[in-house]
């Protein structure tokens, strides 16, 4: 069997590793050939820290203090005050699986050999990660230029012993205590190490590595969310027909009209009003073009992948110590191409929950819902139905609308104006995150709605594979029947999308989906 310890190499770690760490608690170990390019690195820098002249983040000061020569006996208090004043965040904690992917990403990049840090340095943090010690990162405080400075300082002032931090049982502790409790010694700071450890994009990094996996999640189960409300609005599924999209080879667009249609395959509901009798000419646009729109985000997020897996095999610091042993400056810890990305996935997740909520409004109108009673209510008049719900639905999707203004497009300038353009990534990360979260909100009641339609139209039965979704979704919230208080369902609904149960429940039928 495994080992259940991730041991981090040379090389760029995988999607899976950065999940399995930020979210399971996975330990985490330096391999030998990392912890050997981690030495030799740190054996350029220490003979350019004896040299007489300056060499930026070893003996000078930072950022628009550049000209300034440190001496050697205070360079010990260069990276401590570095650290210090660079952990500068405020407002609310960055939540704990953000924190550990950006740790888990920082140690790639010293484990790549290209920062100059020593072993110790680079041991300790994988030790600090593997006892669950996170630090309190706070939402306000990165421009997404330099890297994420104050994030990243945040978590290098934990390994100092100083500030706050999570224990793995979630307790606010101090990091002197957390760090005496697991056994792991505070680091003392040395020539280059702090500016090592604060000037990467591993925070915006981390956001866009969780958000890519948790839309790959959702953007399936928008495909099945599409097929439950095709099912109950008695739609078509002849526009689903792998040539009709042949005709338009966009690879997401393909995959989500196979994934409906494997959805929809064997449903008596479909087949009771397929042919001659069916008099509709064709379906709303939210039904017929959900795979050019599921679909365009799935590419979407393919080419957000793409950058985040270059950057993931990326050694982002500055300087930076380079393969012939050269020490440089570089512009490398720009944020831009992140900051694009985490945009882009703004974007399309509005569009998305966009259609959704379009979706699920044509469930509650006697006027478009093709017989079903108003609000899909019991007794309408009496009770309210789903009248509600959709409010739910539009209050997000027009919040979302906010947060799919793009942040990268920002810059304000700092230090002096030498940094006198800056990404705004970690912004954008950050509004990615509510984002995410609201898409998966607005497709829960989307599945609440169009399962409810589903029943109401029995006699007729749904297909197999939604029919098993509809009995997963019931195991947590009952079906038609008079108004009750509807925000528990809702959240029952939410943690069967967000755990995968949806999704799960369709395979169990269709086999795997894209």
């Amino acid at each position: 069997m495994d080992s259940p310890t991730l041991t981090i190499p040379v090389g760029p770690l995988n999607f899976d590793d950065v999940v399995r760490v930020a979210r399971d608690g996975v330990p985490v170990e330096l391999s030998d050939d990392a912890l050997a390019a981690i030495a030799a690195s740190r054996a350029v820098v220490e003979a350019l820290a004896a040299d007489a002249r300056p060499h930026y983040g070893v003996s000078t000061g930072f950022g628009a203090l550049a000209t300034r020569h440190i001496p050697p006996d205070q360079r010990v208090q260069l990276q401590r005050s570095l650290v210090r004043s660079h952990a500068a965040g405020t407002g609310p904690e960055v939540e704990r699986d953000v924190v550990r992917a950006l740790l888990l990403l920082r140690l790639s990049t010293l484990a790549t050999g290209r920062t100059g840090v020593r072993t110790e340095t680079a041991s300790a943090y994988a030790r600090m990660l593997s006892a669950g010690i996170t630090p309190v990162v706070h939402e306000h405080g990165s421009l997404g230029c330099s890297g994420d400075l104050a994030p990243l300082a945040h978590c290098a002032l934990a390994l100092m012993g100083e500030g706050p931090v999570r224990d793995a049982a979630g307790e606010l502790r101090s990091a002197a205590d957390a760090l005496a409790e697991a056994g792991i010694a505070p680091v003392e700071l040395r020539e280059k190490e702090g500016l090592a450890l604060i000037n990467g994009t591993d925070g915006m990094l981390a956001m866009l590595v969780l958000a890519i996996v948790d839309l790959r999640e959702l953007l399936t189960v928008a495909d099945i969310a599409t097929a439950m409300s095709v099912e109950a609005l008695l739609g078509t599924e002849a526009v689903f027909a792998p040539d009709l999209h042949e005709l338009r080879p966009h690879p997401g667009q393909a995959a989500s009209a196979a994934n409906v249609r494997a959805l929809l395959a064997d449903s008596p509901m479909v087949a009771s009003h397929r042919g001659p009798q069916d008099t509709r000419v064709q379906d709303a646009y939210s039904l017929r073009c959900a795979p050019s729109v599921t679909g365009g985000a799935r590419d979407t997020v393919e080419h957000a992948a793409l950058v985040a897996a270059r950057e993931m095999a990326s050694a982002v610091d500055n300087p930076v110590v380079t393969l012939d042993g050269r020490v440089e400056s570089n512009g490398n810890f720009h944020g831009a191409p992140i900051a694009y990305a985490l945009d882009f996935l703004a974007i399309v997740a509005a569009d998305v929950a966009s259609m959704s909520e379009r979706r699920t409004d044509r469930f509650l109108d006697v006027a478009r819902s093709h017989g079903l009673p108003a609000f899909l209510a019991a007794d309408p008049g009496v009770d309210s139905g789903y009248m509600i719900a959709q409010y739910t639905q539009a209050a997000i999707v027009s919040e979302m609308k906010r947060l799919a203004a793009p942040a990268s497009v920002d810059s304000i300038p700092s230090s002096a104006m030498q940094e006198d353009h800056v990404s705004m990534g970690w912004a954008a990360g950050r509004k990615l995150r509510r984002s995410v979260d609201g898409l998966t909100r607005v497709l829960a009641i989307e599945l609440l709605t169009a399962a409810r339609g589903i029943e109401l139209r029995a006699p007729l039965e749904p297909a197999p594979a939604t029919a098993a979704v509809i009995a997963a979704l019931r195991e947590v919230a009952p079906g038609p029947g008079a108004d009750r208080f509807l925000a528990p369902e809702i959240e029952a609904a939410v943690e069967l999308v967000r755990g995968g149960h949806a999704r799960r429940a369709a395979q169990s039928v269709t086999g795997p989906l894209a």
